[in-house]
């Protein structure tokens, strides 16, 4: 363990690398805005916060053009992605105008849309938000969710990864 009178100035970016060390899921986050338009986001910033009553939060840049657009929506979904959906992870980091063009998905609560394969879905009340730095953290009340099935797509050190069944 480091010498904490021996620590050189913050680096952040060998802060996000050192975050990278923590494999994650995949996240696409969906909305639908008040004007009817969809918006979505690749998020791996996904965490269970409570069961009773049921919640569970995420994360968002506060740079990002779809942050009005998720703080004016009256609900959100978050779609776990499955392993072989890395495709949909990259079309919705990217900062396309229109990332539903030529999907099909369903509808949640809201209006939400509801990517199909996944292995889960949460379908969630949006209200309650943190300051959380140069992000905003968003708690979703989830009203109604699903169970899938299949092997979840993970994120670590940059890269997709997969469960091995031994």
């Amino acid at each position: 363990m480091p010498d904490p009178d021996d620590q050189p100035e913050f680096d952040t970016l060998a802060f996000r690398r050192a975050l990278g060390e923590f494999a994650t899921g995949i996240t696409v986050v969906t909305a639908r805005t008040p004007e009817g338009r969809r918006v979505g986001l690749t998020v791996n910033s996904f965490n269970s916060v409570s069961l009773s009553p049921p919640l569970v939060l995420w994360s968002l840049a506060r740079h990002l053009p779809v942050m009005d657009d998720f703080l004016r929506c009256s609900h959100y979904a978050i779609n776990v992605l499955a392993s072989h959906q890395h495709p949909l992870s990259q079309r919705f980091a990217t900062r396309s105008e229109d990332k539903f063009v030529d999907l099909d998905v369903g509808e949640g609560i809201g209006g939400a849309p509801l990517l199909h394969g996944c292995c889960a879905w949460f379908e969630c009340r949006n209200g309650i938000r943190h300051d959380g730095g140069d992000h905003v953290i968003f708690i979703g009340e989830v009203e109604r969710f699903e169970r899938g099935g299949g092997e979840p797509l993970i994120y670590h050190a940059g890269r997709y990864r997969y469960l091995s069944v031994d």
